[in-house]
């Protein structure tokens, strides 16, 4: 039970600082207004670096079905874990998501733009092309699941955690302004889920139709990335 419960909160406190962020920078009325994509990207690092110091011990800190399913793919994890991983991330990002809306709520009020409303909760990109911004996600996500394929087994947790704190802001500044780098399909369809039945003020359409992307490109780059790392002969 430990597992999926660290998963459950790992992820809710992921999506509070990782939106709570775009939130911050994005909405009219808020104190970070303009701060900018440099904040962004940082603070979506350090939101994945903080759980993962809290509940890596605990579940591994995956906070992300395309980890979860490359990990077991490669026969990192058991099988028989994935649903309660996915089903405790899918729930962590939804409530996650809650919780930054009624933070922000006076904020969402303040705010007219619905494009900037839905993009405190979920990815998008910068030039619509399906197909291309499916192959950015996997690429993206190829580039995570495979530099964290690589940290050395003996490295120590704390230092594999900031490792991975530079993973991400790596991704996110040189990948990021394609399609938002979701990287992980909780971390984007939980918010729209809560997007789609939140109260939120002039909160027009969640873009159901752009969610193929960051629901499967992800999982093609994270399973990539395992495929690939474990042919290669690294001894």
């Amino acid at each position: 039970m430990l597992p999926y419960i660290a998963e459950f909160l790992g992820t809710m406190l992921l999506i509070i600082l990782g939106d709570g962020v775009v939130a911050n920078v994005t909405l009219n009325k808020s104190g970070m207004k303009g701060a900018g994509s440099i904040q962004i990207t940082l603070a979506w690092g350090l939101a994945v670096m903080v759980p993962a110091f809290i509940f890596g011990a605990a579940s591994g800190a995956h906070f992300n079905p395309a980890l979860t399913i490359a990990l077991a793919l490669d026969g990192s994890m058991s099988w028989a874990l994935v649903p309660g991983y996915i089903v405790a991330q899918f729930a962590g990002a939804i409530l996650g998501a809650v919780i930054v809306y009624l933070m922000f709520a006076d904020q969402f009020d303040a705010t007219e733009d619905p494009g900037t409303k839905l993009g405190v909760f979920s990815t998008g990109p910068s030039i619509p092309n399906l197909p291309r911004n499916i192959f950015c996600e996997a690429v993206a996500t190829f580039v995570l699941v495979f530099a964290i394929k690589g940290v050395p087994a003996g490295c120590p947790a704390g230092v594999s955690n900031l490792l991975v704190f530079g993973i991400i802001v790596s991704i996110g500044m040189s990948l990021g302004g394609l399609t938002g780098y979701a990287l992980n399909p909780a971390r984007d369809i939980g918010p729209r889920i809560a997007h789609s039945f939140l109260p939120i003020k002039g909160k027009g359409s969640s873009n159901w139709g752009y969610a193929v992307v960051p629901l499967v490109g992800p999982v093609i780059g994270a399973i990539a990335a395992v495929l690939l790392y474990g042919i290669i002969p690294w001894a």
